[in-house]
């Protein structure tokens, strides 16, 4: 049974708290839009209308440079960031009232902002838009759609806690980076086993040579969801076999660290159902985690690849293989086709180590597991926290 003591409205708040730092806010109960997400968007909706207005529309008006007053519109508006971020915190959520009349605020602003360009500067521009006097018409249209984009963007990094996440995989970069030579010495030989023969295939580098920067973005990108799709269909596994594991024994140590720390369990607890947004934010939890260490990984392959052209593919060897016009990058002597094809092996050796490290059971010991044991945690500690606020009849 859970001890009286933890039972209270407190220990709820602050561990509800806990579950927005770990980047997993969706695991609050009766999580929604006006309670929950509103309220943090606050600064970051802030800082997009009060920053864009400034520099649109004093963009025409000052004898600044606009360098010079980006910088200091930057500055303002991270500061009264800082400040709004403290006070939405004390606000558990907003009324019906004061939500309509925000979110009437801020789909105002792409009437706002032109008018008041026309105001100052007798005409209204858009960033770098080459005729200021374009249609009416077409500049609402951006401001639209940059308004509409900004609100999107930032109700899902709200939602699902990307900021925390992020914040959480450059601590990891870091200690990857820190454990570098135990990563690659591990992760290294397999992918150049698969793909450092193919580097010099000569139709490769004839395709790569025409191939476009934006194209080879566009691969990545498959990559990269290819990484995602393997790391959901393994994710949907691993969440059947964790909650159903709720001991009293793995739900103390899980608790440890948290405003639950005291609570005191004597009995399992029974499962918990995830509806479809709690999944997607341990979906996204997860991703974001694999996606990093790939990206360490490819990091390394891409300086390996970059390293190896420059020794072996002179722009000579480059011609014969290419068989016509080489095309140059900015950086002299060093062909295009080289810099594309190594960042081509690099995506697909980090896909490919990412799918192994997720079945492979040396590889999933050492490089999947703790990614894992941060969703086990989360789950675990949601359990106790469903069950405290149970008890408080809250």
């Amino acid at each position: 049974m859970i001890s009286a003591v933890a039972s209270s409205a407190a220990v709820v708040r602050r561990t509800e708290q806990w579950f927005v730092r770990q980047g997993a806010p969706t695991m609050i109960e009766g999580y929604g839009f006006r309670s929950h997400v509103l309220p943090r968007m606050l600064p970051a909706l802030t800082f997009v209308a009060v920053g864009s207005l400034a520099w649109l529309v004093l963009l025409r008006s000052t004898g600044l440079s606009k360098w010079v007053l980006l910088g200091v519109i930057v500055a303002v508006m991270v500061s009264a960031w800082i400040v709004l971020s403290l006070f939405v915190r004390r606000l558990p959520s907003f009324s019906r009232q004061t939500t309509v009349v925000l979110l009437v605020v801020y789909a105002a602003m792409p009437v706002i902002v032109p008018l008041l360009q026309y105001v100052v500067n007798d005409e209204i521009i858009t960033p770098g838009a080459e005729n200021p006097k374009a249609e009416l018409w077409i500049n609402e249209l951006w401001f639209i759609a940059f308004f509409g984009v900004a609100f999107v963007a930032t109700m899902l990094a709200t939602t699902y806690g990307l900021g925390a996440l992020l914040k959480a995989a450059i601590r990891h970069v870091i200690a990857d980076l820190r454990n570098s030579v135990h990563l690659l010495g591990r992760a290294l030989p397999p992918m150049l086993f698969v793909t450092l023969f193919l580097f010099f295939t000569g139709e490769l580098w004839q395709a790569m040579n025409q191939l476009r920067w934006p194209r080879v973005s566009l691969i990545v990108l498959m990559f990269a969801a290819i990484t995602v799709l393997a790391a959901a269909a393994r994710l949907r596994d691993e969440i059947g076999r964790v909650e159903q594991d709720l001991r009293p024994e793995i739900l103390k140590i899980a608790c440890k660290g948290t405003p639950l720390s005291a609570v005191e369990i004597a009995e399992p607890l029974p499962p918990k159902r995830l509806n479809g947004r709690q999944l997607r934010n341990l979906l996204i939890m997860l991703a974001i985690r694999q996606l990093v260490q790939a990206a360490v990984v490819g990091l390394a392959l891409y300086s390996f690849f970059v390293v190896l052209g420059l020794i072996v593919a002179t722009p000579e060897i480059a011609a014969q293989w290419i068989g016509g016009q080489v095309t140059m990058s900015v950086i002299p002597g060093v062909p295009s086709a080289m810099l594309r094809n190594a960042t081509l092996f690099a995506a697909f050796g980090s896909m490919y180590f990412s799918v192994i490290s997720m079945s492979d059971a040396e590889h999933r010991q050492r490089f999947f597991a703790p990614v894992l044991e941060k969703v086990e945690r989360t789950l675990e500690v949601r359990a106790v926290y469903l069950e405290v606020r149970e008890r408080a009849g809250i």
